[in-house]
């Protein structure tokens, strides 16, 4: 077996299988359930299957959150391990169409409307190599929630979960909901990496948090009067910046009141203290969509905001919020942290 490749053996035979070889060719970022139905057609109909997996120089075009390269075929196998009807090897895809043109055992190959072009140009270049055509096996899209095609980038936009779902329910977009009582003492609990630095000078713990930042980072959302003066202050426009007028549950002195006049744009929202509004949804929701810088004054408070900014937010956002007499609180969106807002928000109350 060549060394570059990982088999995932079967666990039993399906003698009724007609093709013998059939090949699947991506990106496979944030494995979705789109992923799944390619592989599960492909797995139908052929004893064996080879997955080409694209090589990290080539995925990153796509995007720089793509996942690496050893993180996409784990989850390959990962699904492959759960499925006995199953019988897959993988293979790095180092060019637009791999070895399909020269391959000489495969008889068939996986594709989408999208890709289905492709594959006929495969198909001419090995008629012109004298070998036969492969079958082309056509896999439907999914459709996730909003009526779009499911896809890794639309993972990666922050707008739906692996299965096409919405990050915020209807119910939670529609309704004012209350933290319930059973999670104060949980979301006390800083979700992120802690930055400490003296009370009176914001500047050295929020500089530390910006020097912590990945190369790789998308938009900075700044929470709270103090975190987003601070940064202003530093001569950094947070891409968006959630205020209150307030610091402790205290009104800011003029001094520290921020200066809105230094983003693009300004919105405003009512979002009462310990609840979530869907006024405040739709201006969060509206600065993550916005190509300006934006500040959010809120009529109330902005404490719970990371909830339903990092569920709207597209993986790789960085969200910094102060935690008092402590420092500064940096959290990446990430696929987890969304699941986790989720499972947060699941056990508030509509008010």
């Amino acid at each position: 077996m060549d060394s570059k490749s990982k088999w995932v053996p079967r666990l039993d035979m399906v003698a009724t299988k007609q093709l013998k070889c059939c090949l699947v060719g991506g990106t496979f970022d944030r494995f979705h359930s789109g992923h799944s139905l390619l592989l599960s057609a492909a797995c139908k109909k052929s004893s064996k299957v080879e997955v080409h997996v694209t090589i990290d120089d080539m995925a990153s075009m796509k995007s720089p959150f793509v996942e690496d390269y050893e993180t996409r075929v784990e989850h390959i196998l990962d699904w492959a391990s759960k499925n006995n009807d199953s019988n897959i090897q993988i293979f790095p895809l180092i060019d637009k169409f791999g070895p399909a043109p020269n391959h000489k055992t495969a008889d068939s190959i996986v594709a989408t409307q999208e890709t289905i072009h492709n594959c006929e140009q495969i198909n001419d270049s090995r008629i012109k190599n004298n070998l036969p055509a492969l079958k082309i096996i056509n896999v439907p899209h999914i459709i996730d929630s909003f009526g779009e095609i499911l896809s890794s980038s639309r993972i990666r936009g922050g707008f739906v979960d692996r299965d096409g779902n919405p990050w915020i329910d209807d119910i939670q977009r529609n309704n004012v909901i209350k933290m319930a009582p059973i999670l104060d003492s949980e979301l006390k609990t800083p979700m992120g990496q802690i930055y400490s630095g003296p009370g009176d000078l914001p500047e050295v713990a929020m500089s530390s948090a910006l020097e912590s930042l990945p190369e790789k980072r998308g938009s900075i959302i700044a929470v709270g009067d103090v975190t987003v003066k601070t940064l202003l202050d530093m001569e950094v426009i947070p891409d968006i910046g959630l205020i209150d007028g307030m610091t402790k549950r205290i009104a800011l002195s003029e001094s520290d009141i921020v200066d809105m006049g230094r983003f693009d744009e300004v919105k405003n929202s009512t979002n009462p203290a310990g609840c979530l509004t869907p006024s405040l949804l739709e201006s969060i929701e509206g600065a993550i969509f916005s190509q300006n810088s934006v500040v959010i004054n809120v009529d109330g408070e902005e404490d719970l905001a990371p909830l339903y900014i990092h569920c709207l937010a597209p993986i790789g956002s960085v969200v910094l919020y102060g935690q008092p007499n402590v420092g500064v609180v940096s959290q990446i969106t990430t696929l987890a942290v969304k699941e986790r807002c989720r499972e947060l928000l699941s056990i508030f109350e509509v008010k």
